[in-house]
């Protein structure tokens, strides 16, 4: 499982390489398709995280926490915060030129034309649990309780 604190960078290490799909290219020409549905809104999210270091067997990934998300930069914004399902495909490219739109599938079934520079999605290598903590160090929030002659509510401030 995978646990970060909302607006942060999360940072993960899967041993992607283990499972590794296309052994005919080089590690250098793979990247790594996330996609992430919340477990409470069922919303779906995809993002290709930034490589920090390939090693032998796992691969260190970041994401960075923004509000503008963007798949191809690794940009991603963890709203709502709790429990999110994770899969994670393997990309190949026979000769990686960068993550774009005109390069890299945007979903698990985006197929782009046939090209030596073009990505391919050759299947999911990892799945897992990752979860949203949604605040860090010592904020605190107050509850007020507000009797009504029917019916209590609870308000925060």
């Amino acid at each position: 499982m995978i646990h970060t604190t909302y607006g942060q960078t999360t940072t993960s290490y899967l041993s992607l390489l283990e499972s590794k799909i296309n052994t005919s290219v080089a590690d250098a020409n793979l990247r790594w398709l996330f996609k992430f549905t919340n477990d409470m809104t069922k919303t779906v999210k995809y993002v290709y995280g930034n490589i920090i270091s390939l090693n032998d067997r796992y691969i260190n990934q970041g994401f960075a926490h923004n509000i503008t998300e963007s798949i191809f930069t690794g940009r991603i914004n963890f709203k709502p915060y709790g429990y999110w399902s994770y899969e994670v495909y393997e990309v190949s490219f026979i000769d990686f030129r960068e993550l774009t739109e005109e390069y890299a599938p945007a979903n698990e079934t985006h197929v782009l034309p046939v090209h030596d520079n073009h990505g391919v999605v050759q299947g999911k290598v990892h799945e897992g649990k990752l979860y949203v903590t949604e605040t860090a160090g010592s904020e605190q929030i107050q509850y007020t309780e507000h009797t009504e002659s029917t019916t209590n509510y609870l308000y925060s401030n």
